[in-house]
């Protein structure tokens, strides 16, 4: 990571510190329904895998396989390791596909109004996986051959 520019280290932080505390959230929000307790989301609906079973496998798989994957991840690329940008990667193809998913599902069948939480809840994951692919495409040569 010494070869970077200091605008690309900076980037590349930031962009990490995102990943950070957004899997954070996640994994305090999923943890609490994965308890059984309702959580409410930004577009007026309800997380509750008493009503809808799907959930408890959801919160689950993102207690047990993203949360510690992303954490993994950001802790190699500190240590330098290029297995945290293949990683972190490939998550950014799962952020993106899961809040597209979740940002159309939202729109069409909540109708939401729009807000600052509604934004971080949704496409913000949307855009932060984007941000690093376009990141990673950027520094092509650097990650995959260093």
């Amino acid at each position: 990571m010494q070869e970077l520019e200091l605008l690309s280290r900076v980037t590349l932080y930031v962009l990490l510190l995102l990943f950070g505390l957004i899997t954070l959230i996640l994994c305090w929000f999923q943890i609490n329904v994965y308890k059984g307790k309702a959580m409410d989301n930004p577009d007026g609906s309800t997380d509750d895998w008493h009503e809808q079973k799907i959930l408890f496998g959801m919160s689950f798989a993102d207690i047990v396989i993203i949360c510690p994957a992303t954490f993994v991840a950001i802790a190699l690329i500190l240590i330098d390791s290029q297995w945290g940008f293949y990683i972190l990667g490939l998550l950014s193809f799962w952020h993106v596909w899961v809040n597209t998913a979740f940002t159309v599902t939202s729109l069409r069948f909540e109708k939401p109004e729009i807000t600052f939480m509604w934004f971080m809840a949704y496409p913000f994951g949307i855009l932060l996986g984007l941000l690093y692919l376009v990141w990673l495409f950027v520094h092509f040569e650097m990650v995959f051959f260093p």
